[in-house]
């Protein structure tokens, strides 16, 4: 499975959105904890690693060893979530 870009740890309970807004195609879902990325949606323009206030999205083949379990976790449950089309404003 081709996997651009993943969704790490730094996310849970954070859900910040920012990264929805700078990309071009709908691939982010949203669970109650955190954000994911869907493999199949995302065209790989890194647009939205730097938006991310937490650091939470690298591609995948940089992906920590300790953290490559994401790329399952990503590819999972991006199918089975809403799609996140918008970004919402961060509560203070």
């Amino acid at each position: 499975m081709l996997m651009p870009h993943i969704v790490l740890e730094a996310c849970i309970g954070c859900l910040y959105t920012d990264c929805v807004d700078v990309c071009p195609v709908e691939c982010f879902h949203e669970d109650e904890k955190m954000l994911v990325i869907d493999p199949y949606e995302c065209i790989d323009c890194a647009l939205c690693i730097p938006e991310c206030p937490v650091d939470a999205i690298v591609d995948a083949d940089d992906a920590p060893e300790n953290m490559k379990h994401y790329i399952q976790i990503n590819a999972d449950r991006a199918p089975k979530t809403p799609v996140l089309a918008e970004s919402r404003p961060r509560e203070k």
